[in-house]
């Protein structure tokens, strides 16, 4: 005789988390991730008021969505000041770090004040930074935002895109560490 087969349940809400917040965070770190550095203008008033024209932030939440129509993601904290900047914009740039760009990591991480003051960038066709040998890019239509808990999901369509073939292998995260690839031996 064997064992009766699990009925599924049919459930309309998700069930209270079994876990608590320092649990779910440490979980959350096995997963390796790239990290970016997302870059957009900063307000008229802002500027107007003193404040450096444009804004960037570091996030390793990207992911790719789609190829046709050619659709990135990331998501930013519902109390990250530069928040309205990003949600109001109509374009960003998604830079994706190298390893070699530990700096700007913990610059647009940490830095108050002028992030992008000494760092070497471009400006794309809308008027945003391109990071100096970040190993790839996305100029994004900043198409759809989801508020979702405490964060604020940006889907972005890609207008263009770039990627610098270099040496350094990308900046990744995992485990509260900072590192790089090493390709596997098949």
């Amino acid at each position: 005789m064997g064992m009766p087969e699990a009925q599924p349940r049919t459930v309309n809400a998700a069930a209270a988390p079994d876990f608590d917040v320092q649990h779910f965070r440490r979980t959350l770190s096995q997963f390796a991730t790239g990290v970016t550095v997302i870059t957009t203008r900063a307000s008229a008033e802002m500027v107007a008021a003193g404040a450096p024209p444009f804004i960037g932030i570091t996030a390793s939440s990207f992911n790719s969505v789609s190829l046709d129509p050619p659709l990135v993601l990331w998501s930013m904290g519902t109390r990250t000041n530069s928040l309205p900047m990003f949600r109001d914009g109509t374009h960003y740039i998604i830079n994706v770090l190298s390893a070699s760009q530990m700096d700007l990591c913990q610059r647009f991480a940490t830095l108050k004040g002028d992030r992008f003051a000494g760092v070497d960038y471009r400006l794309s066709a809308t008027g945003l930074p391109i990071l100096t040998n970040a190993l790839a890019w996305f100029e994004c239509h900043n198409r759809s935002r989801y508020d979702e808990g405490d964060h604020v999901i940006f889907v972005g369509e890609v207008e263009r895109c770039g990627v610098l073939e270099g040496p350094d292998g990308p900046l990744v995260f995992q485990s509260g560490q900072f590192s790089t690839t090493t390709p596997l031996e098949p």
